[in-house]
């Protein structure tokens, strides 16, 4: 609900609080807490349901996270075939009347 607060000049703005989606509050979650219940735990205080309807939601992204290596793999590049790139830079021109 917006809440309406009186500036210095008289004049008045409105702050509109906006809790976050579940997605957005899961995915703040795992960046802070490694491990499904601490995940669950900060998932509920930031959106201030309880615990209990977060954990399925929580669960549900999760599993395809641990999937995914925490570490990507990258080849070295090969520089066989490929051409320097030169780049210079020019001063503008100045035109003059």
């Amino acid at each position: 609900m917006p809440t309406v607060r009186n500036k210095h000049g008289g004049a008045r703005s409105s702050i509109r609080f906006e809790p976050p989606t579940l997605d957005e509050a899961i995915f703040a979650a795992q960046g802070l807490a490694d491990d499904v219940r601490g995940q669950t735990e900060v998932a509920a205080m930031l959106m201030g349901l309880p615990e209990d309807q977060v954990r399925t939601a929580v669960l549900k992204a999760a599993r395809p996270a641990a999937r995914t290596p925490s570490r990507l793999s990258t080849s070295p590049r090969s520089t066989v075939g490929r051409q320097a790139v030169v780049v210079e830079r020019r001063a503008p021109r100045m035109i003059m009347r």
